[in-house]
């Protein structure tokens, strides 16, 4: 199984992806990582993302593509993959579309993690952790017993500075701009699955599931 994952800050995308990882041995290929993994190991595009990134610059396409090409070379992508964070825009996808031709590697799914705004607004500007104990709390979604645990513990609920409500507006809406065109390319492609991910993560893993088929 082929799939890119696609989802906003805050709709579990991640989550999700580890789940589906364990469940069906496939590697969670999150493009960040594998950029600092190619550096790392001084692999041929390695090499040149190192250099660009050292001088201040962004690495380009070309770079970021043939990257994914050496890692979809490893042993464990041959039952297939999820990509995450890639591709962010329409010729990002028509690129990777031609790179996975190329190497017989059909994409079988786009699947984007769907959650209102509202939603994904309170995930995001609601998180919370505590002083005392560094769990992760959510002010509109955890318990009040979990809450007051952290305080009664002497602990203060500590929110992270880019966790407000203009920051993380921005964030939610420069990846509308990005995405809604990407989900336009996939369904015209008739490979867009949409996954209500509003709920638990047990019930959304369930609808990601069924949506894979």
């Amino acid at each position: 199984m082929r799939i890119v994952l696609l989802g906003a800050p805050g709709s579990g995308k991640g989550t999700q992806a580890k789940k589906l990882m364990a469940d069906r041995n496939i590697p969670q290929i999150s493009t960040g990582d594998m950029l600092r993994a190619a550096v790392a190991a001084g692999s041929r595009f390695g090499q040149q993302a190192k250099k660009i990134m050292e001088a201040g610059q962004l690495v380009s396409d070309e770079i970021v593509l043939g990257i994914i090409s050496e890692r979809l070379a490893e042993p464990d992508t041959e039952k297939g993959f999820i990509l995450d964070g890639f591709p962010r825009t329409e010729q990002q996808a028509l690129d990777l579309d031609d790179l996975l031709d190329q190497l017989s590697q059909p994409l079988d799914a786009a699947v984007l993690m769907d959650v209102d705004f509202d939603i994904l607004m309170k995930r995001l500007t609601g998180r919370r952790t505590c002083s005392v104990t560094g769990k992760l709390l959510n002010v509109y979604f955890s318990s009040q017993s979990e809450l007051d645990e952290c305080t009664s513990a002497g602990g203060e609920l500590i929110q992270r500075e880019d966790d407000n409500e203009e920051t993380i507006g921005k964030r939610l809406s420069v990846y509308r701009e990005q995405t809604e065109p990407l989900v336009e390319f996939y369904r015209k492609r008739d490979k867009l699955k949409v996954v209500d991910a509003d709920g638990t993560i047990d019930d959304v893993y369930e609808r990601f599931v069924a949506a894979l088929g």
